[in-house]
């Protein structure tokens, strides 16, 4: 992309009301109260600061049922961002991927693929992006930094891919 092109993008529809944005954290930890939630706050925080609305935070269980019945539940009725932190890594209970794929209707690899360039790390991650409705959802890692750094890594393209699936064209 030039930088003609990503300035565009980055500032199209500034001056519109924040999009909003849903933020669902996966941890057993924190649902049995043994870890903070660090890295769910700093993604909403991080959302916040970058213009979207957060209008609801999340937690649930690691586990394929439990990350998928999440997503549809809080993509229903919604146009907006569901970003996804925790599970995404290679442990036993690291299911939100799957969960994840058993909740969208379609793919979005350019979203994961771009998340994962961020760091070293990233190519641990199995998490995947695609659409449920008209919800865009991410999967970040767990980690404070790496939630932040990978939302950060797509955020310019964001509002234009919840925009396109609202229906707007901005071609």
């Amino acid at each position: 992309m030039t930088p003609t092109e990503e300035e565009h993008v980055s500032d199209h529809h500034q001056d519109e009301a924040p999009l909003d944005a849903k933020v669902l954290t996966v941890s057993d930890g924190v649902i049995a109260g043994t870890r903070e939630d660090r890295s769910g706050e700093a993604l909403a925080a991080r959302l916040a600061e970058a213009g979207w609305r957060v209008v609801e935070e999340r937690v649930v269980a690691d586990g394929i049922d439990s990350v998928r019945d999440a997503l549809v539940e809080m993509a229903e009725g919604f146009s907006g961002l569901i970003a996804t932190t925790g599970g995404t890594g290679f442990g036993p209970r690291d299911l939100t991927p799957e969960g994840t794929r058993a909740a969208i209707d379609r793919e979005a690899p350019g979203l994961a693929e771009a998340m994962r360039l961020v760091s070293p790390l990233g190519r641990l991650s199995r998490g995947i992006a695609g659409t449920v409705g008209q919800a865009v959802v991410v999967n970040g890692p767990g980690s404070t930094k790496g939630a932040v750094e990978t939302i950060e890594a797509i955020l310019d393209v964001l509002p234009h891919a919840v925009r396109l699936l609202a229906g707007e064209r901005e071609h």
